[in-house]
């Protein structure tokens, strides 16, 4: 057992580290021979204990657990669930503001080496007022969890999931509208497993060899004594989103998980509002980075073709993003190992300081604890007595784990290239940028034909951008729409395959989201964007934003997605189809506190057929990408 101080001394807040096993949240399963199954899952307030040395913590949660149960079904059985809102308590954390916060995070709320941190007014006085979405899911538009549709106290929120989806790991969480942030933070998070039959072909570890494991970051509010009150405290700043000091996984702060030396499968869900997390496993016995024992076999939105090595550089997950893994135990009978996060915040993708290893802290980049659990491995191989069950006839004679890890995955899964898209494909173009006014946005980017633009020589127009792109072309583009009540510009047909060019002109990462529909990337390229003027909102004529060259896309990033990274100074190419339901959608930044902020818009689906016999509406206001 490690015991740590958290923040800077002095400090009087001490948390032991490992003292508490890995809560695995209940399962939900459909019976296979009911042709619709239904359930409904209840929301209310709770207090749980995060941490045995913690008084129990007040939350908002989904069937009195936080995380809630896991929902287990099967591909193309259609479900109801009636989501109701039986809360009737007060928001339960702490919500402050700080001006500026630089360094650590900090517990107090207020400290004298950090400042005072203001409660933000109103917070206290928020209804329960809850909708939740089923994220990844293909479901109808009506049934998605449209966020202006939330819930009050006696509610319920009647949706059907068909489920006509290959394999995957999805997961559900609030989506009200303004403060998605904060009833997530509450702890209203739940995962959701689908299968198939080309997923168990495959007889992966399954039972309680498969485990999830829903990672994300609290704070907690002190006393004046300095002591930890159990409460929650949502701190941001003037300039971040939320970032806590404390890591949980499965609702407990850096607990244990004990296995036998043999194959898990572990279903790893980022549900940070805005952390990012590279994961590794250390060895505890030389504090050394462990290789060839994990694999990665899914992403988002389904397998892989084939297993995927989880290198030294780690696994890196940004908010809302899945990770379905295979860890071998079998080299690491009875030792230890720690699961630790080297990503440096707000993430970036540097990498770490000269005489930094993963497992070290990092205060100055708001990464004092790295640590997020432990493994215990026992030396009973499976099919023996649990790690601390005692010995006997069953330990004498022990079954072998028999699982070897396959070298195809899914035979369905393709990669997919522009080559492969019909010619019919459209695109669009979309800006990831702070407004002049300083709040964020999701810039809609329409292409200005040639001979058109509207600038003279040097001058900077609001909404006005020209983007140079690797075939040296530079095409101007204009600002359709940046906040979620502009008016709706993309209307998509049902079936119809689209491309979107994401450019991030901000300082930082965006993990961004598109509900419904599934994707992979084709193209990641860096970009010069030091001729974005932020604060006069374009660029000026002659001074382009100018591609710089081709990225490898990484090979984790190949799998099938339903959020992208897109790292600052990058234009991230994605293609997907629009298939299987209609309806009106969004599609959004997964930092909460941005999405807000405002980094939220919609667009919607329709029958092809529909939208034909409409005026105006056959192209959906998609773009040409000129010499991009």
């Amino acid at each position: 057992m490690t015991t740590t101080h958290i923040i800077t001394e002095p400090s009087t807040t001490v948390l032991t580290k490992f003292v508490d096993p890995l809560h695995i949240p209940p399962r939900l399963r459909a019976d296979p021979a009911d042709p619709l199954p239904s359930f409904t899952i209840r929301t209310f307030a709770a207090d749980l204990r995060l941490h045995s040395e913690l008084p129990p913590t007040p939350l908002w949660t989904y069937a009195g657990g936080f995380p809630g149960p896991v929902l287990d079904v099967r591909r193309d059985q259609r479900i109801r669930v009636s989501w109701t809102n039986e809360v009737t308590t007060p928001y339960p954390a702490v919500n402050a503001y700080l001006a500026d916060a630089p360094g650590n995070p900090s517990l107090a709320m207020n400290d004298p080496g950090i400042g005072t941190a203001q409660p933000v007014p109103g917070t206290t006085a928020l209804p329960a007022w809850l909708d939740t979405h089923l994220h990844g899911a293909v479901t109808g538009g009506g049934n998605d969890g449209w966020m202006e549709n939330a819930l009050l106290q006696g509610d319920s929120q009647l949706a059907e999931y068909p489920n006509r989806q290959p394999a995957m790991t999805l997961w559900y969480h609030d989506h009200a509208m303004n403060i998605t942030s904060l009833n997530v933070f509450a702890g209203l998070v739940g995962m959701y497993l689908l299968r198939d039959e080309e997923e168990e072909r495959l007889g992966l570890p399954h039972g309680e060899r498969e485990i999830p494991l829903i990672v994300c970051d609290r704070n907690l509010a002190t006393d004046e004594n300095g002591a930890l009150t159990g409460q929650l405290l949502h701190k941001t700043t003037g300039t971040l989103p939320f970032l806590g000091p404390f890591t949980l996984v499965n609702g407990r702060i850096w607990p244990y998980l004990e296995v036998h030396p043999g194959w898990y499968r572990f279903r790893v869900l980022n549900a940070s509002n805005s952390r990012t997390y590279r994961l590794h496993l250390l060895d505890e016995d030389d504090n050394q980075v462990t290789t060839g024992a994990a694999w990665l076999i899914g992403t988002d939105s389904g397998l892989l073709g084939a297993p995927l090595a989880i290198p030294a550089a780690g696994l890196t997950l940004a908010p809302a993003e899945r990770a379905d893994v295979l860890v071998d135990f079998g080299a690491f009978s009875g030792r230890r190992l720690r699961m630790v996060n080297s990503a440096q915040a707000p993430f970036r993708g540097d990498p770490l300081p000269p005489g930094v290893r993963p497992g070290d802290p990092l205060p100055a980049d708001r990464l004092p604890e790295p640590d997020v659990m432990q493994f215990r491995v026992g030396d009973e191989p499976l099919g023996g007595p649990a790690p601390g069950e005692p010995s006997g006839e069953r330990a004498a004679e022990p079954s072998k784990d028999g699982f070897r890890l396959p070298q195809t995955l899914s035979p369905s899964y393709y990669r997919l290239t522009h080559d492969r898209l019909p010619a019919d494909h459209v695109h669009r173009v979309l800006g990831l940028a702070a407004d002049p006014d300083g709040t964020l946005g999701l810039w809609e980017l329409g292409e200005v034909p040639a001979g058109q633009a509207p600038t003279a020589p040097g001058q900077v127009l609001d909404g006005i951008i020209q983007v140079t792109g690797p075939g040296g072309v530079t095409s101007t583009y204009q600002r359709l729409a940046r906040h979620f009540d502009d008016q709706l510009n993309w209307r998509a047909r049902m079936d119809e395959w689209e491309v979107w060019k994401i450019l991030n002109l901000s300082g930082i990462l965006h993990p961004i989201h598109i509900h419904l529909i599934r994707f992979q990337p084709l193209a990641i390229d860096a970009y010069d964007t030091a001729g974005f003027e932020a604060a006069l909102g374009g660029t000026a004529t002659g001074k382009p934003v100018a591609h710089l060259a081709s990225l490898p896309i990484d090979p984790s990033l190949t799998g099938w997605k339903d959020v992208m990274r897109v790292p600052p100074g990058t234009m991230v190419t994605v293609a997907g189809q629009f298939r299987g339901a209609a309806g009106r959608y969004m599609y959004h930044c997964h930092i909460l506190e941005h999405e807000d902020a405002g980094m939220m818009r919609q667009f919607a689906v329709m029958p092809g057929a529909v939208m034909d016999v409409g005026t105006g509406m056959g192209g959906g206001m998609g773009t040409g990408m000129g010499g991009m």
